[in-house]
């Protein structure tokens, strides 16, 4: 994600797993302010590298904190582990990083298998063989005062997909009975302990990340209240969330364009448009790896 010069970001993390880069960095106390880029990678760890590309792609057009000698260039990333789906020796690397800079557009946004939701997947309680497909979502949605706010999501789950009206949507399937199973369900149920990533089971690898986004005029501080209650949307939506083996993550970004609403106001509908982009991303998602998905 490129914002406009000037864009404001802040961030909140509440998984126990995550692998971030610069986030420590959109602190309020922390000296920038401003972002240069959002990159949201696959890969773990190692998809990390992807990042290089941007900055330097970012370096090439001058953008970047002024430090007197040069510009650093302010890009905050997280990555998410989608490596039980297809090769795990295979990761975005600083060409994919820079193409996806040299390839980016306002226009509207691909969703689904694509990007860092490629590799995603949810309901992976009982290991990926009773998981399912789901990738990346969008949603925006236009404030009574005109402020834009928009989320998109990579979703990549140990829990289940839930709509906003309580049906589910995407998760682990049973695997005696067929279909979905309900996550929440199986941990009450003392057989299906043995099968838990705790009990061995490989767990394929989880993390939902987002980035929610505004035209308002926000602080550091405001902003990261803006990802803290956009957190909620996730926690509406996918079930369980913030788990030990999840490292979700939500950034927010604020451009500055228009004076801002109450908090209140926007952090609750922001925390609603990301629960309608976590559903985009089951609904949109197409089979891959053998894993199906709810279409």
């Amino acid at each position: 994600i490129l914002p406009p010069v000037g864009t404001v970001a802040g961030v909140d993390v509440r998984g126990g797993a995550p692998a971030t880069r610069e986030t420590d960095l959109l602190a309020p106390e922390m000296l920038v302010s401003t972002v240069d880029a959002i990159a949201l990678c696959g890969g773990s760890a190692m998809g990390l590298d992807a990042v290089a590309g941007v900055v330097a792609w970012l370096r090439e057009q001058g953008r970047g904190f002024d430090v007197g000698l040069t510009r650093v260039p302010i890009v905050p990333a997280a990555t998410l582990f989608d490596l039980a789906l297809g090769r795990a020796d295979r990761f975005p690397d600083a060409a994919m990083g820079y193409a996806a800079c040299v390839n980016a557009t306002s226009a509207a946004v691909a969703e689904g298998c694509v990007g860092a939701g490629a590799g995603a997947s949810v309901g992976k309680l009982l290991g990926m063989n009773w998981a399912m497909k789901a990738g990346i979502g969008t949603w925006s949605e236009r404030l009574p005062d005109g402020t834009m706010v928009g989320a998109l999501v990579a979703v990549n789950a140990l829990g289940d997909v839930w709509s906003d009206v309580g049906h589910l949507l995407a998760g682990v399937r049973h695997p005696e009975r067929g279909g979905l199973a309900d996550a929440m369900v199986l941990l009450r149920d003392p057989a299906y302990q043995k099968h838990f990533p705790w009990g061995g089971t490989d767990f394929g690898g989880n993390t939902t990340l987002a980035v929610v986004a505004t035209d308002a005029r926000l602080t550091k501080s405001e902003a990261r209240k803006l990802a803290q209650m956009a957190q909620t949307g996730l926690a509406r939506s996918i079930r369980p969330i913030h788990t030990p083996l999840d490292g979700d993550c939500v950034f927010a970004l604020a451009s500055g364009e228009r004076p801002a609403p109450h908090m209140l106001q926007l952090g609750s509908i922001a925390a609603a448009i990301l629960a309608r982009a976590v559903e985009r991303a089951a609904t949109t998602a197409t089979s891959m790896g053998g894993l199906p998905t709810c279409r």
